[in-house]
């Protein structure tokens, strides 16, 4: 399969289900690519510093040939079709699911902040594990300071939840034929199926920071 097939598949759901009359999605569409922007750039830019320093590479046979960014196309595509799908399942949970409220005890962001500080500091000499770890870090620091409002609401981790499905299905896909190819230096070497322990990481880490930024443009940028 294709990369670019996987990003078309990963699109075509949420883009086709943007006009469900509860969701509305379409009408988050301004608040969403103000978010892709805005947290996209930053994830491009590491995605583009790792796949120079040999963190990881991409398979040709799985890619169209074009580029930008020293990356593949399809793989900035990445950046824009899966957190697009990814805030189309938080809204759905937040038009179809109650809230409930989530007890927010501050020690339980912190002290997991310094244990992935530790962590990065421990595999430092393994890139892709010293740098989510402190991604990893810095996202519950802030879910501790400006983002309580989101991590104390219940439609906040159903949804993140929910995004492991796509997430165990794409990604063993990418990893499994494999379109990316992780570079042993890079990584501890344990994986779940093809899929390195480091993504699930990222990809909470990621879609946290998505749903953040979202959240926080939702009210103001819309029709």
């Amino acid at each position: 399969m294709k990369y670019l097939w996987v990003n078309l598949l990963i699109l075509g759901g949420p883009l086709a289900l943007s006009f469900d009359s509860r969701v509305s999605y379409f009408r988050r569409w301004p608040a969403v690519f103000a978010t892709l922007l805005v947290v996209g750039f930053f994830y491009v830019a590491w995605d583009s510093r790792a796949a120079r320093r040999g963190d990881w590479s991409f398979n040709p046979r799985y890619l169209t040939g074009a580029g930008i960014w020293g990356l593949p196309l399809e793989e900035v595509l990445f950046f824009v079709t899966v957190p697009f799908s990814c805030i189309f399942i938080l809204e759905c949970v937040r038009a179809y699911l109650p809230e409930s409220p989530v007890f927010f005890f501050l020690p339980l962001y912190l002290l997991p902040a310094l244990a992935f500080a530790l962590l990065a500091w421990l595999f430092r000499e393994r890139p892709y594990t010293r740098t989510v770890s402190l991604v990893m870090s810095l996202f519950l620091l802030l879910a501790a300071t400006l983002g309580r409002e989101m991590v104390s609401s219940s439609h906040f981790w159903l949804a993140l939840l929910a995004t492991y499905v796509p997430f165990l299905l794409f990604n063993g896909v990418l990893t499994g034929l494999p379109i990316v190819i992780y570079k042993p230096r890079a990584i501890l070497g344990v994986r779940v199926f093809s899929i390195p322990l480091e993504d699930f990481f990222y990809s909470f880490s990621m879609l946290a920071f998505y749903f953040l930024v979202f959240l926080k443009l939702r009210p103001w940028v819309g029709f």
